[in-house]
């Protein structure tokens, strides 16, 4: 099988590529170059191997969606309110693409350019991006690496960066991830545990408060495993804004993992591994209209909050000139089997 094959032109005449990673028995993936977007992966389930995020036929499509399917996200992941914010006493205005708000980078953000191959080998890939200072109205020069590698039944992505001026950066990653291995089994009906310890109420135009709430009690509560179908309470006020889960969650500090999925369509499971401080949740609720026919998936996405360059509150999440940033995510994928207990899927994740 072809590691490299072609995946299309842009409107400009700009090739775009695919790049596969991974072994064809085991958990295997093929990576654009455009946007670093994770296009296909393929993970061994109980009756073969199953497709376990929804992808776009070409890179035209990728490169005119409104969903984000599979990009890396960058600069800044999820929302800045007002699309704009003040750092070390420099107001600075930044591209809306959300209304009034700007939304995981901007207009084109990190998912709709072109980043360079710096390596490609049979178990891994390597990608580079240079932000130049003013893109998308953020301040310096900010340089990234970001580096997929599968190992046996897991795929890790390490964000590498610096910059040479301050500037807001939180990077995430943008998958929608049906591990039913077939689209039209209702995302919502995975399985889905998150060591939640409290969740962001936002606006009408889902710009974070300020605050944190607790979840016990309410639609957020992940901590005990659940499909979002059993949890949601279409009377919760914040469901109803968001027509559904678009909610960042804040995790324990001391948590040993983000996120675990699992699909006793399938059964497959997966377990998200990351130091981030939130993990976003969204259940997908507008791919029908975006994507008509494509099918049904959910988004987990480990970050930094949300609007925090303007939330005082919140944690930090400015880079500065001669810190090295990293971030790693981890997906780390299991076959407990069909219509499992969750103590037998949560056992199943556990690394060996």
């Amino acid at each position: 099988m072809d590691t490299i094959r072609s995946f299309g032109r842009l409107d400009d005449g700009c090739q775009v590529h695919a790049y596969r990673i991974g072994e064809a028995d085991g958990v295997c993936a093929e990576i654009l170059d455009l946007g670093g977007i994770l296009a296909r992966l393929r993970v061994p389930g109980d009756t073969g191997r199953v497709d376990a995020v929804l992808g776009l036929p070409d890179a035209r499509a990728y490169f005119g969606d409104p969903a984000f399917l599979g990009i890396l996200v960058g600069r800044y992941g999820n929302r800045i309110g007002g699309s704009r914010f003040a750092l070390d006493g420099q107001a600075h205005l930044l591209a809306a693409n959300e209304g009034r708000n700007h939304l995981h980078g901007g207009l084109l953000g990190f998912g709709r350019r072109l980043w360079t191959v710096e390596d490609h080998r049979a178990d891994a890939l390597v990608l580079r991006l240079r932000s130049p200072a003013g893109e998308e109205g953020y301040p310096g020069n900010l340089d990234v690496l970001a580096t997929y590698r599968i190992a046996g039944d897991r795929l890790q992505l390490r964000f590498d960066a610096s910059t040479d001026a301050a500037t807001p950066f939180n990077p995430t990653h943008h998958p929608y991830f049906n591990l039913a291995g077939d689209a039209s089994v209702p995302a919502s009906a995975q399985v889905l545990q998150v060591p939640v310890a409290g969740v962001l109420p936002v606006s009408d135009d889902l710009i974070p408060l300020g605050h944190v709430e607790p979840v016990a009690g309410t639609a957020f509560d992940f901590r005990t495993a659940a499909t979002l179908q059993a949890r949601i309470d279409r009377d919760d006020p914040q469901l109803r804004i968001a027509a559904g889960y678009d909610h960042c969650l804040v995790l324990e500090p001391d948590r040993a993992w983000a996120a675990a999925l699992y699909s006793p369509h399938s059964g497959v499971a997966m377990r998200i591994d990351c130091d981030a401080p939130a993990l976003q949740l969204y259940g997908g609720q507008a791919l029908a209209r975006q994507h008509p026919g494509l099918g049904d998936g959910l988004c987990l996405e480990p970050q930094d909050y949300p609007d925090a360059p303007n939330q005082p509150a919140f944690p930090d999440a400015i880079l500065r000139p001669g810190r090295a940033y990293r971030r790693d995510i981890l997906y780390r994928f299991a076959r407990p089997g069909r219509d499992c207990a969750w103590d037998d899927v949560a056992a199943a994740l556990e690394p060996a």
